[in-house]
């Protein structure tokens, strides 16, 4: 995986790569997301019959090959020309689950097109004008985009200094597949007399969540929960999923790194809801460590745009295929013969580690 990383660092731009690699102020949220991992370790069960190892899971009731998806990341485009298209192909050609931004270098079209067929999701962050949130989840709908991910961490853009300091710059120079009426999140507070101001679609409460779900007939997932209240106040609101997640360490600086989040999650609304992760998610051991502390699904971020910008879709293709083959190696020195069979018995703390209480 290092390699990996720095084969991208040196064939992506430098501002592009200081966008994709930095967290928010001090980044120890971004450190704490892989710090996490860190504290868990897997306990293999051994001579166990895995001749046949099966990865295949359903999510939202439809059938993916493997138990992780590609999380939602603007501007792929930046990274290299193929941006959503290629992404979108070669998770389609390897079976997993993709969701894409309201902030894709393509139309939600043209990647539904590249999709083949095959599951994905869309990411919502809110308009300024509510009328253009209904028309992007109702394009969504009708391309056959099969839920909707709404964004609730980013009432507006953390202080990012690595980004700032290499220069990129989210504007109008950065092109938005999917129209001119789409901009990104509150960019700074305005001083105005004796308050700082946001757009109107920071006002927005949990009844944003039931027009959402007025409009449409896909399945709402909430993105950005790490506490059980807000999960609970989800999961009343109709979502049908949540990811637990604090936005890969870029949004509020000093948050619980997401794994830690996981749990309480779980344990609040892990019956009535799907629950799924990202954050710091590198290797196939990550992914077992999630899910079996009830992670449903496990979403992968950076790992995937490195791919992107050493390769374009083939490099995202073999990335993807690397993955599931060594989560399947993983899963058989388990002794886990399907995602079915991991639970919590196959993880404990790490010696010396102090980690959030698990139910078994």
């Amino acid at each position: 995986m290092s390699q990996l990383e720095e084969l991208a660092s040196r064939r992506t731009l430098r501002h592009v790569w200081e966008y994709i690699q930095g967290g928010s102020g001090d980044e120890r949220t971004l450190a704490a997301n892989r710090d996490a991992f860190r504290r868990w370790v897997l306990r293999p069960r051994v001579l166990v019959d895995v001749s046949q190892v099966d990865l295949r899971t359903k999510v939202l009731g439809r059938t993916v090959d493997a138990p992780f998806f590609v999380v939602p990341m603007a501007y792929h485009g930046q990274v290299h020309p193929d941006g959503e298209v290629g992404v979108a192909r070669a998770a389609s050609e390897a079976g997993v689950l993709a969701t894409f931004s309201t902030l894709s270098s393509f139309s939600l079209e043209e990647i539904a097109h590249a999709s083949q067929g095959s599951p994905r999701w869309f990411q919502l962050y809110l308009q300024p004008d509510f009328d253009v949130s209904r028309t992007l989840v109702e394009r969504a709908e009708r391309a056959g985009y099969t839920a909707v991910v709404l964004t609730t961490d980013v009432p507006v853009l953390a202080v990012r200094d690595r980004q700032a300091l290499g220069g990129f710059a989210i504007d109008e120079t950065v092109p938005i597949g999917n129209g001119d009426r789409v901009v990104s999140p509150n960019r700074a507070p305005v001083r105005q007399g004796e308050y700082y101001r946001l757009r109107s679609d920071a006002a927005s409460t949990w009844e944003v969540l039931d027009r959402i779900r007025a409009v449409t007939r896909l399945p709402v997932v909430v993105k950005g929960i790490l506490t059980k209240e807000d999960a609970r106040r989800a999961a009343d609101h109709g979502a049908k999923g949540i990811v637990v997640s604090n936005h890969g360490g870029r949004q509020l600086d000093g948050t619980s790194a997401s794994l830690d989040a996981l749990p309480e999650v779980v344990e609040e609304v892990g019956s009535e809801v799907e629950v799924y992760l990202d954050g710091g998610v590198r290797r196939s051991s990550d992914i077992l460590i999630a899910m079996a502390l009830g992670a449903k699904a496990v979403g992968i971020g950076r790992p995937v745009l490195w791919s992107l910008g050493v390769d374009g879709a083939a490099g995202v293709g073999r990335y993807l295929s690397l993955l599931t083959l060594e989560l399947a190696t993983s899963m058989a020195l388990c002794g886990c013969r399907s995602v079915d069979e991991i639970d919590r018995t196959l993880v404990g703390a790490a010696p010396g580690s102090t980690v959030p209480p698990v139910r078994r």
